[in-house]
């Protein structure tokens, strides 16, 4: 296990403001409550005045969702001047988050991309419930972003640019405190 680094000063994402990431772990499980009540409810019902229950929430989950992937990447973005971020570990936390954090964001996200697909199947006018993944998807990102550990750029010595080799992306060790 790696010690936790110092926090700079001219890396903002490190301070740890917000613990250690259950804070989001928590509210992606909260939305695939909210997509999985909203959606089983259509379903059971077949109430198509109710079809708008599922179509809110999963359209706030997307927007919300966009906003958490793209704050996400913007948090990515300045860390990977530092270090070396991949699409899988920034997202889908393979290998930069530890094991339980990892499954448990991504068993939020699968209970959301399944449910509302399998009741969109059985009922069309509910696929708005299909969006809502987005949600957890753009969460795993901000975890991975503000929480997750990445390998660090290392100085070859070409005219002091920082440059990693692209397969040291899978040796990412979690932030575990």
């Amino acid at each position: 296990m790696t010690s936790p680094r110092p926090i700079a000063a001219d890396r903002p994402w490190e301070r740890r403001s917000a613990g250690d990431g259950s804070g989001l772990i928590l509210l992606s499980w909260i939305g695939t409550v909210t997509a999985v009540v909203t959606c089983g409810v259509n379903a059971v019902t077949g109430d198509r005045d109710a079809y708008l229950l599922s179509a809110g929430p999963a359209l706030v989950l997307f927007a919300a969702g966009s906003g958490a992937f793209l704050w996400a990447f913007a948090v990515a973005v300045q860390r990977s001047r530092h270090e070396v971020i991949g699409v899988g570990g920034l997202y889908f936390l393979a290998g930069c988050a530890p094991p339980a954090v990892q499954r448990s964001m991504l068993a939020s996200l699968g209970v959301q991309a399944t449910v509302p697909l399998g009741v969109a199947v059985a009922r069309p006018f509910t696929a708005f419930g299909v969006l809502a993944p987005m949600w957890a998807l753009g969460l795993a990102g901000l975890w991975g972003a503000r929480h997750g550990r990445f390998p660090a750029r290392r100085d070859e010595g070409h005219g002091g640019d920082a440059s990693a080799d692209p397969s040291d992306a899978a040796d990412c060790t979690a932030d575990e405190s």
